[in-house]
């Protein structure tokens, strides 16, 4: 039913090419959205990471044509190329591609593959003291560039270049009071950011879960304990995500819970450690779910999802009230969070992990 309702809602061709289909970035929707004058390159990557969450799921005809549709739209509307400015966006789009080629045999966008590929591995710069720069010609080096950039070179056979990033990342960002991953620093001042999103925790946490797997190093899991007690504790509550917004936000937990879902299916070991933490992150993410479907408005017979899981959902209205750009470059909330695909892309992603973690009995 989220895959249901994201197609329904926001699903469209682009600009009436045949064999494209992008995500019109509100509902109810301006006529800039509808026309894709907005339409935020990584809320795209994640729409195409969803559709092959429901090809695995459920293999059909059309969510393979589905998937390529997308990929296909995306590199159209980037007008570009495959690529932009900043690593972040360029990450997520690996991940999402990369898992289409592996798990669906979608080939189509293996040129642009190759070239985010080379983009993200050219990126690190242990020299100036970090690892991959949010965006071109920056001096801030996050985790959300940093997490999944490592995640899609792991996945593409960078291992030695993961496991560095992996261990920057601890080094760097690991905040050791908390155990929480903070945001980003900017170098060579050495200037902390230290706010700690959802997301930061998520890439983290699947980049040592699948590290671990690949070099059986106990450290990778060690982190993993360490930082999924801490969001235990601190970014859930009654074992439910806390918290969420709209615009970039609010795919935040959504990007939690799928990396929780890692750590439940993928985490090796036999220790209690090891499996209380599997059964803790597949606990998060089963809870989580209850509360953003016991939470969802039905519109239409298909579900509107809440920015926040454990609040009852707002149905937004007409198509004023629109998120925008800031000076930053990131995407702030419409006046409904409820209205931006980011939200309903969240739930969607949240269901899917949910779904993998019980169907695999945990």
């Amino acid at each position: 039913m989220a895959e249901s309702a994201i197609i329904s809602r926001h699903l469209r061709t682009l600009w009436g090419v045949p064999g494209t289909e992008l995500g019109v970035v509100g509902w109810p929707a301006t006529r800039r959205e509808r026309a894709f004058a907005s339409w935020h390159y990584w809320w795209q990557a994640h729409l195409i990471d969803c559709a092959v969450d429901a090809a695995n799921r459920t293999p059909t005809p059309m969510r393979r044509k589905r998937i390529a549709a997308i990929a296909r739209a995306h590199r159209r509307r980037n007008i570009t190329g495959w690529t932009n400015d900043y690593y972040d966006d360029m990450a997520w789009l690996a991940i999402a591609l990369e898992r289409a080629e592996r798990t669906q045999g979608i080939t189509e966008a293996r040129g642009g593959l190759i070239a985010l590929e080379r983009e993200l591995y050219g990126a690190w710069d242990p020299a100036g003291g970090g690892g991959v720069p949010w965006r071109v010609d920056s001096d801030y080096f996050n985790a959300p560039a940093n997490g999944p950039a490592a995640i899609a070179l792991l996945r593409l056979g960078r291992h030695v270049r993961a496991q560095e990033m992996a261990d920057w990342i601890d080094a760097t960002l690991c905040d050791k009071e908390s155990g929480l991953i903070l945001d980003g620093i900017h170098l060579p001042s050495g200037e902390i950011e230290r706010p700690t999103y959802t997301y930061c925790q998520g890439v983290v946490l699947g980049l040592e879960a699948e590290l671990a797997v690949h070099t059986g190093e106990q450290r990778h899991s060690e982190r993993v304990h360490r930082l999924l007690t801490a969001v235990e504790e601190q970014m859930t509550t009654d074992g439910v995500i806390t918290g969420g917004g709209g615009g970039d936000g609010g795919l935040f937990n959504g990007i939690l819970a799928r990396y929780l879902a890692v750590v439940a299916l993928m985490l090796p070991g036999d220790e209690r450690d090891q499996v209380a933490d599997r059964l803790t992150a597949a606990a998060i993410v089963r809870a989580s779910a209850a509360a953003a479907w016991a939470n969802r408005l039905e519109f239409e017979g298909e579900p509107l999802f809440g920015h926040d899981w454990s609040k009852p959902a707002q149905l937004p209205g007409g198509p004023s009230g629109a998120g925008h750009f800031t000076a930053g470059g990131s995407v702030t909330s419409s006046r409904v969070p409820e209205r931006d695909l980011s939200v309903q892309l969240s739930g969607w992603l949240l269901m899917e992990a949910a779904y993998l973690v019980s169907a695999a009995g945990l």
